[in-house]
């Protein structure tokens, strides 16, 4: 199982008295570098305020708490369900006799509980009747999880309940056609994980003094363990056989150090399991590992360390099981301090306020030419629909699939670990946001709420938007005689989910040329390996420590429309040849051709090599002035797009057959939503969906076409990923960006662009200001750019069943 780790510790107050101070004394940001150069300007050139015509008045008092509202066209019928609808499904389920549930709060590993209730995403088919004309609202519906395990063969099984709201004629619905398989279930193989823990404990706590003299520790079950016992993910199937390896990571209490490092600490011990079947009596030790020395029985293992013919590693009683104190794996500031830090750095502040849009209910934004809807779900999280671009819509679903992180190593753990993260979901750990830190302090905040383990939980300020400089020009140009530059500015939408050890930021970046940036950032630990023996699976970054080299692939979903439904894959790639001119005397030149071609059928496909290609999602009904056909490019930003380095990797089998090329491309289908299941990887071999059967030769000329686009990277980790892996490395990006879609750069309709007529005196002559507002007159309160931390809350749950009103309030959960 994926390690326990607490997802929010304490914060720190780094500006309590700015904020506690009267609003005159607060800190305030001068605007002494505009005043003088406007100075200046009067004094050099008197006649340029003359010729300054094109500016609107200065405000005499900005008021940056503007924030503009709008109200949707239409109802967000991808909206998250709302606390109401999740009890009101929840009671209608244990009023069903067929399903025998037992209330999640009472319910062990042998009855039938709810584990998750999320919204059903209406079919395409019928949102687009509702949005683009005069269809019916989509009937609402509800995806409820059951864990079944109140059988000798537990399963997980998918229901639909509808139509909402809960009604008489609500009833139970079938979901085995959202499945390759044909059954929206699956074997539950790991129904008894928490009697595994328990059992795990038991043997080690029989080879105490083993573990004692080995790792310099102890495990017995108590609450003062040294050492937490867990491993692979999936669990290995063979020969009808559940099998799983799993190892000693030091056990580090956030109570006493504050830091959730347990995945920096692995301590080189092994032992295999056969949990075949659900009776403790079945299950066996099969096998224990230390340093590369495999014992087929605790028997043997014993014998070996009783006589000493047992080769110990150099890093017995090493600082990865001795004393905590100098906490090398915290994540506060350490060593000398960089000069001039202590300083007040540079901060991002909305002088005017607000400069988008938002309907705050339907969670619907505007700005400039964009609008979007957008939603939250458990698995998931974060997702965009029904993007549209000058009114026309390019994006039906924008957001994220499934998210795989794949180890290799010495030792079979860490050979044996293939996270599917959606199976811990990415909106239960999307825990709110850092004012000021994960996004500015003037963005609109949004809640994030989930309904898992029958409890309605919100995440406060979990979803950001805002506006922004991205530090540079968007378009420029430089002459003897005038300059004329542009601002980049942008609209970005962005969450973080902490999934266990990694923290995983989600950013949507709209641009003014009409492009979009769908973006994925890691950091927080790394999982680690003891390095005895893992030379070839990555650097030592410690006494006794492994990188452990893995891959990200991070899979999306773009359901485009451009110019409608239908729509082709061209591909154009840029060739070199050999070119024969009637104007070069016979002589073949070396250059390079655009050759034009389609991708007629379902495909993955991957950039770089030999060639350099152009993959374009365009309409063949819709062309330009020029007859060529309108579209959007897709094309890796940060990194080249990503897959999987080990191909038919043991661990994933039949789960994550999407990882495999960078792209790919198929026809839309209602019951193919989406590329993988979040149990998937309870059973790899037989999941529920199977990307491979997605990829069935169906035309793409001019069809509903989706792309499914891999970002992630291979994560070989070095010292400096101790403590925190850094973002500047462990990024990717992909564009989606017009492509002879419009006529020329919409850029150029900002006016957030300067133009500067300069003479041969080197004197500026005249300014073009387009009519946007120069400057802010008096100054600006610096102060809401530094929010006040202590106002950091976590998130708050309340149970809807039963409902307990004297403990309405959770505490932030983490994976466990």
């Amino acid at each position: 199982m994926r390690c326990s780790f607490a997802a929010v510790s304490g914060f720190l107050a780094l500006i309590g008295a700015v904020q506690a101070a009267p609003k005159a004394e607060r800190l305030r940001l001068p605007i002494a570098y505009a005043q003088k150069l406007a100075a200046v300007q009067e004094a050099t050139a008197p006649a340029a305020k003359a010729v300054v015509q094109d500016s609107v008045a200065n405000a005499s008092q900005i008021d940056p708490s503007y924030a503009p509202t709008v109200t949707a066209p239409k109802d967000n019928v991808f909206a998250s369900l709302t606390n109401d609808e999740a009890a009101a499904v929840i009671k209608f389920c244990h009023e069903q006799d067929s399903l025998n549930l037992t209330a999640a709060e009472n319910a062990t590993a042998w009855d039938n509980q709810i584990t998750v209730v999320d919204v059903l995403m209406p079919n395409k088919t019928d949102a687009l009747a509702y949005l683009d004309g005069d269809g019916d609202k989509p009937k609402r519906y509800a995806v409820v999880t059951v864990s079944h395990g109140a059988s000798e063969e537990p399963y997980i099984e998918f229901i639909g309940v509808g139509p909402l709201p809960v009604t008489a004629e609500t009833s139970l619905v079938d979901l085995s056609w959202l499945s390759t398989k044909g059954q929206a279930r699956v074997h539950k193989y790991n129904a008894d994980e928490d009697a595994w823990g328990d059992w795990f404990a038991e043997i080690a706590s029989d080879i105490q003094d083993i573990t004692k003299d080995l790792i310099n520790g102890t495990v017995t079950g108590s609450d003062d363990d040294d050492f937490d016992i867990w491993g692979v993910d999936p669990l290995w199937h063979r020969d009808g056989r559940v099998v799983q390896w799993v190892t000693f990571w030091a056990h580090v209490s956030e109570d006493t150090f504050g830091y959730d490092a347990t995945t920096l600490l692995p301590q080189g011990l092994f032992f295999r399991a056969d949990t075949t079947g659900r009776e403790k009596a079945n299950w066996a030790v099969t096998g224990w590992l230390y340093n590369d020395q495999f014992f087929a029985s605790t028997k043997e293992f014993r014998a070996a360390w009783a006589s000493g013919t047992l080769k110990k590693t150099e890093q017995t009683n090493s600082p990865l099981v001795a004393s905590y104190e100098d906490a090398w794996y915290g994540t506060d500031r350490v060593g000398d301090a960089y000069p001039d830090d202590e300083r007040l750095p540079p901060v991002e502040v909305a002088p005017d306020g607000q400069r988008f849009k938002v309907d705050e209910d339907r969670r619907y934004v505007e700005w400039m030419d964009f609008s979007f809807y957008f939603t939250f779900t458990r698995d998931t999280g974060l997702r965009l629909y029904d993007v549209t671009y000058g009114g026309k819509r390019i994006l039906f679903e924008l957001g994220l699939q499934e998210a795989v992180a794949h180890y290799a190593g010495n030792d079979p753990v860490q050979a044996g670990t293939s996270y599917l993260d959606t199976y811990y979901g990415f909106g239960p750990y999307a825990f709110q946001l850092v004012k000021g830190y994960d996004c500015p302090a003037y963005a609109t905040y949004f809640n994030a709420t989930f309904h898992a383990a029958e409890e309605s939980k919100t995440h406060r300020d979990a979803i950001c938007v805002f506006e922004r400089d991205m530090g540079g020009p968007i378009q420029r140009h430089s002459s003897g005689s005038y300059i004329s530059v542009t601002k980049d500015i942008a609209l970005v939408l962005r969450t973080v989910s902490t999934v266990g050890n990694y923290d995983y930021t989600f950013s949507y970046t709209f641009h003014l040329d009409g492009t979009i940036e769908t973006k994925v950032s890691a950091s927080g630990y790394i999982q680690s390996a003891f390095y005895a023996g893992n030379e070839e699976y990555g650097y030592q970054i410690r006494k006794g420590l492994s990188g452990s080299m893995h891959d990200h692939v991070l899979t999306f979903k773009a359901d485009m429309d451009i110019g409608g439904t239908k729509n082709s894959v061209a591909k154009h790639a840029v060739v070199p040849v050999e070119v024969d001119y009637p104007w070069n005397d016979g002589l073949k030149r070396n250059t390079m051709h655009l050759q034009r071609s389609y991708l007629d059928q379902e495909t993955g496909f991957n950039w770089g090599g030999g060639t350099h290609s152009l993959l374009l999602i365009v309409n063949k009904d819709e062309t330009d002035d020029f007859g060529q056909p309108i579209g959007y490019r897709i094309m890796p930003s940060i990194g080249n797009g990503h897959s999987l380095t080990i191909k038919d990797s043991p661990n994933l089998l039949n789960s994550a057959h999407f990882t495999q090329e960078h792209v790919y491309f198929t026809k839309q289908k209602d019951t193919e939503p989406r590329v993988a299941n979040a149990m998937n990887s309870v059973d790899p071999a037989h999941p529920i969906v199977d990307f491979g059967k997605f990829l069935d030769g169906e035309s793409l000329d001019q069809e509903d076409v989706v792309v499914w686009f891999n970002l992630g990277m291979l994560h070989v980790p070095d010292q400096t990923d101790l403590p925190n892996t850094v973002q500047t490395k462990a990024q990717a990006s992909m564009l989606i960006s017009p492509h002879n879609y419009l006529p020329s750069n919409p850029a150029r309709r900002s006016r957030q662009m300067v133009r500067i007529d300069y003479g041969t005196e080197g004197k500026a002559s005249k300014l073009h200001t387009f009519g946007k507002k120069v400057r802010p007159e008096g100054t600006i309160d610096a102060a809401a750019a530094y929010p006040n931390l202590w106002s950091y809350a976590g998130d708050e749950g309340v149970r809807k069943f039963p409902y307990d009103p004297d403990h309405p309030f959770n505490e932030t959960d983490s994976i466990a």
